[in-house]
């Protein structure tokens, strides 16, 4: 399975938040599993650490080396990403959310994802 990791669902897997399913945490751990991280969620947690209204417990810095430990990919945003999020409806507001969503449309990915805005979608999801 090629899952891609909403941004709450990187940020309690890396702080071990016991609000993240076993489901999903087995997903993320086999390997089996291709996981991938969006970049855009990247930018995102960066932009929110930076004005203090998120908290992880690892260094921003090492946010990468944690992926390549944890076997996670990196997912860049690519032109047919836009593409697909320019023709998303407004269900869902967050522009973050949104690139996810596209990404996952894209490149045929379940989302892990605990936000009940992406079902308005037509992108796989799995809590």
């Amino acid at each position: 399975m090629k899952v891609l990791l909403d941004t709450h669902t990187f940020i309690w897997f890396i702080n071990g938040d016991q609000s993240l399913s076993d489901k999903v945490i087995a997903k993320i751990k086999n390997v089996e599993n291709q996981c991938f991280f969006s970049i855009a969620s990247i930018w995102e947690i960066a932009i929110k650490v930076k004005l203090n209204k998120l908290h992880i417990k690892a260094d921003f810095n090492k946010i990468i080396d944690f992926c390549i430990d944890n076997q996670i990919d990196i997912l860049p945003i690519t032109f047919e990403h836009i593409l697909e999020l320019n023709k998303l409806d407004f269900h869902h507001r967050d522009p973050f959310d949104r690139l996810i969503i596209a990404q996952g449309i894209v490149e045929k990915l379940t989302v892990l994802t605990k936000d009940e805005n992406f079902y308005f979608y037509n992108v796989k999801c799995l809590w």
